[in-house]
């Protein structure tokens, strides 16, 4: 059965976007990827990452809206989830932001 592959962004791609991805890594179900919406994004968002993704995370409007922006024509058709995770943690892998992210997701992932 193929995984589901889940593509998660935010600003930068520094933290809240690779803990996302992070906690995916060797997950059964799904493969994860992300990315930032910013020019100075660790890894920006290209249109093979939209293409990529069978489901779109942001972790604030901004994020779908700067996705919106750059690429008017692509992800129509998948689905865009707006996590509401704010950019307030001091580090990747931070214990809180984690719980954040788990307890965002679990509705969208009912097995994570």
């Amino acid at each position: 059965m193929p995984r589901t592959k889940l593509l998660f962004l935010c600003s930068r791609n520094q933290w809240r976007s690779p803990t996302a991805e992070a906690l995916f890594k060797n997950h059964a179900r799904y493969d994860a990827r992300s990315a930032g919406t910013e020019n100075g994004a660790r890894i920006k968002v290209t249109a093979c990452h939209l293409g990529w993704a069978d489901l779109i995370f942001c972790m604030e409007r901004k994020h779908a809206d700067r996705l919106r922006e750059k690429f008017p024509e692509d992800p129509a058709d998948k689905p865009v989830v707006i996590l509401r995770i704010p950019d307030d943690y001091p580090a990747a892998h931070d214990p809180a932001l984690i719980e954040h992210l788990s307890t965002a997701l679990a509705p969208h992932l009912p097995d994570l």
